[in-house]
């Protein structure tokens, strides 16, 4: 079983639920924070990499109908991850860094 040991907690309401605090105060040690700014979104490669497996979890046949077939599928998605495009994602970031002081911390394209 692959695990994804980062959290990035983007100040988003999601990360403020009840369950997801309590769970994050429990096991702050076990995650890094990452802090960015709120209009820099294209800085989150983890997005990039969310979307994709979101749109492979939408393809397979028969979809995951609870959310345990939901997790295991995404479990499954991650390890078969092709490397090639996390290995993309990941060098795609002095771009994205430069985009990003052209813009002087604005919109970029990403």
């Amino acid at each position: 079983m692959c695990i994804l040991k980062d959290w990035d907690n983007s100040s988003r309401t999601t990360h403020t639920s009840r369950v997801a605090t309590k769970r994050l105060q429990e096991h702050s040690s076990d995650f890094r924070h990452f802090h960015r700014s709120p209009k820099s979104p294209g800085m989150n490669i983890i997005e990039d990499i969310r979307d994709a497996l979101l749109h492979a979890v939408e393809k397979r046949s028969p979809p995951p109908r609870t959310p345990m077939d939901l997790m295991t599928a995404l479990q499954d998605l991650w390890c078969e991850f092709p490397p090639g495009y996390l290995q993309t994602t990941v060098e795609s970031m002095p771009h994205r860094f430069a985009s990003l002081l052209r813009a002087r911390g604005g919109p970029t394209r990403y």
